[in-house]
């Protein structure tokens, strides 16, 4: 993924999420789980960005069987993970204005 491109929402949840590697099912639990309960993510959504997130080489597939497919994060996968983390750090440390505009 290019480092000047933001990341969706759901491309940071997944990258999250598999952190521990998972199958889909579990992938979806686990963003349910880390988000509190914000973020449903359907079947289709998923496999969609878990597609295209293989192809950029930020996830690979593990292994197969009994039709689960277990992924898990690459190094390239957690590096962007943690640009995103800190370019969104940054958004919220310079939304700390809006603070001072509600005083």
């Amino acid at each position: 993924m290019p480092e000047s491109q933001p990341m969706t929402e759901s491309m940071f949840y997944i990258l999250l999420a598999l952190l521990k590697p998972g199958h889909g099912y579990g992938i979806m639990q686990r963003i349910l789980e880390l988000s509190k309960g914000r973020i449903h993510m359907g079947p289709g959504t998923l496999y969609g960005i878990l597609t295209r997130m293989r192809k950029e080489g930020l996830i690979s597939l593990d292994s197969e069987e009994n039709r689960r497919k277990i992924y898990s994060i690459t190094d390239a996968g957690k590096k962007a993970l943690q640009e995103e983390y800190r370019r969104l750090q940054l958004m919220v440390a310079d939304g700390h204005i809006l603070e001072d505009e509600e005083k």
